[in-house]
């Protein structure tokens, strides 16, 4: 008697293994990686060249602002704080951004053919690593020039710090994205949160102010320190510039408050895979 062969079991169309199918297509990622580079820089004359020139022109204009004309200057080596605050603030806003209008973005897409549709938000974040690249090393050239010395806790914490801020924009990038198909409200409701977010983190001011303001062992202060992005400011900060003069500057309780910056993007990413997996079914029909 003939075997009976056994059918593949049927899989729901639009439907794919998540993330782990996304780094399973690597080359495909990496195509949509190089795709939004081009489309980005096409016909520009600087090229990767602006994730240089951006930044410096943000950094100058603060710097003026807040540590000439309002006196933060006051922080010591306030160059490199402020630098180190702006590259994280800046990468998270680029990956959350992209992220959130990466399947609208890519409509033509997801309509003709079917592919991992969180490979769109993923290469978002990508993208943005990209440019976080050259800040980095501007950053750590700047803090060698003004007496850094790299030592094992604050390169440890200066990797954390930017891990932590690309898995919290993954997280939020999958859920804001695929909450941007169906109500596009969201993309400019990110826009006004994103526009604060250098605000409400200690990139212009250290975190003494806000402990001045709401006094210590206040609920908001607590709130505002267990906030995963000013976790990630402040371990960049004693990356790079809480050495030295500077040492003990950073907040106490930096290790706890990691580790739970860490538990909440992890549960972030849970939450963000699972909503963007249900919706995910009815994308090519809501664009």
């Amino acid at each position: 008697m003939t075997a009976v062969q056994e059918e593949p079991p049927l899989t729901v169309q639009g439907w794919g293994g998540g993330l782990l199918e996304v780094f399973r297509r690597r080359f495909l990622l990496s195509l949509l990686v190089r795709k939004e580079l081009r489309v980005r820089y096409r016909a520009s004359v600087l090229g990767l060249g602006w994730s240089y020139v951006k930044p410096a022109v943000q950094f100058f204009v603060y710097f003026i602002g807040m540590g000439i004309i309002l006196k933060q200057r006051a922080i010591g080596n306030y160059p490199v704080y402020l630098f180190g605050g702006l590259v994280v603030v800046n990468t998270f806003s680029e990956a959350v951004g992209n992220a959130a209008r990466s399947v609208v973005a890519n409509a033509d897409l997801v309509k003709k053919i079917w592919l991992p549709r969180e490979l769109f938000p993923v290469a978002s974040i990508f993208v943005a690593v990209v440019h976080l690249l050259p800040q980095v090393g501007v950053l750590l050239v700047g803090s060698l020039l003004t007496g850094w010395r790299p030592d094992p806790v604050g390169l440890a914490a200066l990797v954390a710090g930017l891990l932590l801020v690309l898995l919290l924009a993954l997280g939020l990038g999958l859920l804001l994205g695929a909450l941007n198909v169906a109500f596009r409200d969201v993309e400019n409701v990110v826009d006004l949160v994103l526009m604060v977010l250098i605000w409400v983190s200690p990139v212009l001011y250290p975190w003494q102010r806000v402990a001045e303001v709401f006094g210590p062992g206040s609920p908001w202060l607590a709130l505002y320190q267990a906030n995963p992005l000013t976790v990630a400011v402040e371990l960049v900060h004693r990356g790079t510039w809480a050495t030295g003069s500077n040492a003990g500057a950073t907040p106490p309780g930096l290790m706890g408050q990691t580790l739970m910056a860490f538990g909440m993007t992890v549960v972030l990413i849970a939450i963000g895979q699972v909503v963007f997996r249900r919706l995910s079914g009815r994308f090519a029909q809501e664009l």
